[in-house]
């Protein structure tokens, strides 16, 4: 195995520190990353220690594997490509933030085993909002997540397929489509009436086992087991689908989600994925 290091502002001093921890020279170095060979017995807890002690993301991968290796990459949208939770910034508009942000936080932290019946509630509270708000919060509240476009044009180069796979809403991730160029998009419909939102959704609801099956379908569909893919998400609902990826990447995650995840990305932006492939390794990285 290999472990790779990586931070926006990674120092000549600090890698020589790790190097000296490890009793290795680094293998590879990039501006934001190095890589070097595990030690023997450098175990998770091992890994997990070096990360909280000099603050920075690290992973151990296998010596060897190639981005290009895999035929899908999965994106959870809400505070993983995107930097804002939807629903919480569109009840702002209804004055109802703090009590739908509440909900979301304890979904994602898994404390609200019924998914779906927490989202109906946090829905519900948005009944007479005009349609405009939603174009609101597109417009001036959601941003990409830093790397996260570099990271779906080199998964293209590497000829994998993405797929944003969503607890959120059709209206965002049907305009994120084509503006980062993905290939498929499942989320949940907002139902409007007479330029209204009704506080109700529209057909089933995209939960954890949702999300799990897209996957195997798409993988399916694409002739490769879902060993075959890389799923990166931030909160309790992504786990199902995490749990059956070759890889599973925690984005700025709840702990109950980065303790059950391949790798966690809590300093670097989505592009710091990349450094571990070994076809990727010296892509940018990008800050949060």
């Amino acid at each position: 195995m290999n472990l790779v290091i990586q931070h926006p502002a990674l120092s000549r001093t600090l890698l020589d520190s790790i190097a000296t921890e490890l009793g290795a020279a680094a293998l590879a170095n990039s501006p934001f990353a190095a890589r070097f060979a595990a030690p023997a017995g450098f175990d998770r807890a091992a890994l997990d220690a070096l990360s909280a002690t000099h603050r920075v993301d690290a992973a151990l991968v296998p010596a060897g594997r190639r981005l290009a290796d895999y035929r899908l990459i999965a994106f959870d949208m809400d505070s993983t490509l995107i930097n804002i939770e939807c629903v919480d910034e569109i009840a702002d508009f209804a004055g109802r933030k703090a009590e739908v942000a509440a909900i979301t936080e304890a979904a994602m932290r898994g404390e609200i085993p019924d998914y779906a019946e927490s989202l109906r509630r946090r829905v519900a509270l948005l009944a007479g909002l005009p349609e405009s708000a939603l174009t609101e919060v597109y417009e001036n509240r959601l941003k990409i997540t830093p790397g996260a476009a570099a990271l779906i044009e080199r998964a293209h180069q590497a000829g994998l397929k993405v797929l944003l796979v969503s607890g959120g809403f059709t209206f965002f991730t049907e305009r994120l489509k084509p503006r980062l160029g993905l290939d498929f998009t499942r989320a949940n419909r907002l139902v409007v009436a007479g330029g209204r939102l009704t506080g109700e959704l529209d057909g089933g609801i995209v939960d954890a086992d949702v999300k799990r099956s897209t996957v195997q379908t798409l993988c399916a569909q694409l002739g490769c087991e879902p060993s075959a893919a890389i799923v990166v998400g931030d909160g309790a609902n992504d786990l199902k689908m995490m749990a059956i990826a070759g890889v599973s990447v925690a984005y700025r995650a709840k702990p109950v989600v980065r303790a059950q995840t391949t790798h966690a990305l809590n300093h670097c932006g989505l592009d710091a994925l990349l450094n571990c492939f070994e076809d990727s390794f010296g892509a940018s990285v990008s800050a949060p």
